[in-house]
């Protein structure tokens, strides 16, 4: 039998093999894979020097403590964000979060009274940040009352809002320092015992009004003595008790009932003949010089315009008086708040009245230097505003404003101002004025570093302000970029002892057009060879 063929091997042509050659990475990933190896470790850590795997790993050191004191060991301590209720301010500059302020809402959660101070230098937006917490509370169902506007820059706003503007010294208007308000006319159709306690305590308010002018340069140029306060308070009561029912007496009143020595007031000094004119003869002058030269038609008659209390906001105008000099403005002051507060306070005492206000008392470095009136004034306030929730804006420039009163009594009763406001704000401010403010509520090292930033005046073209414009228009030629203070608008809110937090301010278009103090305006450049 033939052997079997083995079958030959098929032959089949090799595949032709194409080696896959990888692309280079481009420049651009090369510099991605750089970046991702710098901010994520490797398996066993970056290499270098000090670096590489750690055999042994460091449990780190465990600290015990209360939550008020462990907080503190985080070096970038913020403070918390406050409730986003009430006036908002603007964003925080550091989380970007809204900040709003509400003295009135945290009395008695976050504060313990509704007082605000809020200080920086002149122009950084003081009055911008006032104005915007008036405007809001007014839509809340608060009073704003301005009780003297030595500027005139709340008449606009008051008039927006639908509110009453009295206006004095500009020849037609005049305060009576001795005006009753809402009582005149109903104290009448009171019971006597009421009707009783409520004159005597409207004379009282009377007397301490005299008493307060008469402290001033154009006054007597110092605080009447016993005698004097004696002869003043019995003379008002006699001339208040010879007005006819819905009148008030008038300076001029007090003075012809002075002059005229009736008996009860002589055997109130207990002095007849040349006596009683040695004893009263000072203070006769002091009324007659206000009602009477530099104060000529000011508060020698009635009451112009009264104050409407049912109006949403009021203010007295008083700028037509710095005109006269400062210590016209001074008395005009005093008896503006005098008869403002007078007649809030009586329309309260009555039931006319049952609505919060807010005080904005703004230029307060003028009020501290009108005299003791005002200090008294505002320490009254100061002390009652817990009771009645009425917000109480203090704004000044400077702590040593009120170093600058005469006497020690006045600037400690100034000190216990900034004591009982809970609600500091503080705008762009030196290092130096930060020290002080140190000594009054504590601002941590980073804190002061960044108000005082604020204060520095900037040179980069950065800080641009878009809204400034000039001509009438509206529209801003693009030659002309104002240049915008680096902290205009910027504040640092401070409540008690908790960490601040920082704000920016941003205005609508119609709260630029009301708010706007700054008059002064860079000159358009003119063509044709005009000049700047």
């Amino acid at each position: 039998m033939a052997a079997r063929k083995s079958r030959p091997p098929a032959v089949t042509t090799p595949k032709r093999l194409v080696r896959q050659i990888e692309q280079a990475p481009t420049r651009e990933e090369r510099r991605e894979q750089r970046r991702l190896r710098g901010r994520f470790a490797p398996r066993l850590g970056w290499g270098g020097r000090f670096g590489g795997r750690a055999a042994v790993e460091d449990p780190g050191t465990v600290y015990t403590g209360p939550t008020s004191q462990a907080g503190g060991i985080y070096p970038f301590l913020l403070g918390s964000g406050l409730p986003p209720r009430g006036v908002p301010v603007g964003r925080d500059v550091l989380t970007g979060e809204l900040v709003c302020i509400d003295p009135s809402g945290w009395t008695g959660k976050l504060t313990t009274n509704p007082g605000v101070w809020v200080m920086s230098q002149p122009g950084a937006g003081k009055s911008a940040l006032v104005k915007r917490i008036c405007l809001v509370y007014c839509a809340y169902g608060h009073m704003v009352v301005v009780p003297g506007d030595v500027k005139g820059e709340y008449t606009e706003l008051v008039r927006e809002l639908g509110g009453s503007v009295v206006r004095i010294g500009d020849g037609t208007g005049r305060i009576n320092p001795l005006d009753s308000g809402p009582l005149k006319g109903r104290v009448q159709s009171l019971p006597v015992e009421r009707r009783e306690a409520l004159l005597d305590v409207l004379n009282g308010r009377r007397l301490e009004t005299l008493v307060a002018l008469l402290s001033t340069k154009h006054g007597l140029g110092r605080s009447p003595n016993e005698v004097e306060r004696s002869a003043l308070d019995t003379a008002v009561q006699v001339a208040s008790a010879a007005q006819e029912s819905g009148s008030d007496p008038v300076v001029k009143d007090v003075v012809d009932v002075l002059r005229a020595a009736p008996e009860v007031l002589r055997t109130k000094l207990a002095a007849e003949g040349e006596r009683y004119q040695d004893l009263t003869r000072s203070v006769i002058a002091g009324l007659d010089n206000l009602i009477g030269g530099p104060l000529k038609g000011l508060f020698d008659g009635p009451t112009t315009t009264p104050l409407d209390i049912n109006a949403p906001a009021v203010s007295v105008d008083i700028s037509a008086l710095r005109a006269r000099g400062n210590d016209v403005v001074s008395a005009g002051m005093i008896a503006t708040w005098a008869y403002t507060y007078s007649s809030i306070d009586s329309a309260r005492s009555i039931g006319l009245m049952d609505r919060k206000l807010v005080l904005p008392m703004d230029e307060m470095w003028r009020a501290l230097r009108s005299g003791p009136g005002l200090v008294d004034a505002m320490d009254a306030i100061s002390r009652l505003n817990r009771t009645t929730d009425d917000v109480t804006i203090y704004v000044t420039h400077s702590l040593l404003d009120v170093e600058a009163l005469p006497t020690e009594m006045d600037r400690a009763k100034a000190r216990g101002l900034m004591d009982r406001c809970d609600t500091w704000v503080l705008g762009a401010s030196t290092a130096e004025e930060l020290g002080r403010v140190t000594g009054k509520r504590m601002l941590t090292e980073q804190e002061v570093m960044m108000v005082s930033s604020w204060a520095s005046a900037t040179s980069t073209g950065l800080d641009i302000d878009p809204t400034t414009y000039d001509g009438e228009d509206g529209a801003r030629p693009a030659e002309e970029e104002a240049a915008r203070h680096p902290g205009r608008g910027k504040y640092l809110i401070k409540l008690g002892t908790r960490p601040g937090i920082a704000a920016a301010l941003d205005l609508t278009a119609t709260e630029q057009r009301l708010y706007r103090t700054d008059t002064n305006r860079r000159r358009v450049t003119t063509t044709g060879g005009g000049s700047r």
